[in-house]
């Protein structure tokens, strides 16, 4: 139920804006419902030391990867960009 709920909000706040963070504790499957929501999305982790670096350095090479939008994982990881 709760997941559902979750889902639905979800999908609303994405029709209503260009980007959506979804946050909580760790393990309590903000990646999972993310994931599931977006299928057609590609997905960014920023643990990957290659990906974060990239993202660090070229904020805008980076995000121009992804035109139609991405899930970006674990943004914290590069919090200051410039």
């Amino acid at each position: 139920m709760i997941l559902r709920e979750a889902e639905n909000e979800l999908r609303m706040l994405a029709a209503q804006f260009k980007a959506v963070a979804v946050t909580g504790p760790r393990q309590s499957g903000k990646t999972t419902l993310v994931r599931k929501v977006f299928k057609d999305k590609p997905y960014a982790n920023l643990e990957n030391p290659d990906i974060r670096r990239f993202a660090i350095d070229d904020p805008r090479g980076f995000l121009s990867n992804y035109p139609e939008g991405a899930i970006l994982d674990e943004v914290q990881r590069a919090p200051v960009v410039g």
